[in-house]
């Protein structure tokens, strides 16, 4: 069989899958990164630059202080968000470390 967009034989490469097909990071993580480097961004605006709905930010908003990751501070008409850096990593792989970890390696650049 000759090579094809897929590879070798039908088998697929690297080079092959869009680039969204998937990331390393869940969208609880976005959300995260975007309120941590932007603690007064809009949810609409987190929604659209994660990509999901301002319901699903909601939502996950709600775990996350629900976890204790986040806290909600109202500021007249805003709401600020302040993360709890010092929070353990919930899988058991990297539950070793922390929030702060996690933004620390994420966040160098982003702001």
């Amino acid at each position: 069989m000759a090579p094809t967009r897929a590879g070798v034989r039908g088998r697929a490469t690297a080079n092959d899958a869009a680039p969204a097909a998937w990331t390393f990071f869940s969208n609880h993580a976005h959300v995260l990164f975007c309120l941590a480097a932007d603690p007064s961004m809009l949810l609409r605006d987190v929604a659209a630059q994660v990509g999901i709905t301002e319901r699903a930010v909601q939502r996950i908003v709600a775990d996350l202080e629900t976890a204790g990751v986040l806290t909600r501070v109202r500021e007249g008409r805003r709401n600020r968000y302040k993360v709890n850096p010092r929070v353990s990593l919930r899988h058991p792989v990297e539950a070793h470390r922390n929030i702060g970890d996690l933004l620390a390696l994420v966040l160098v650049g982003m702001a």
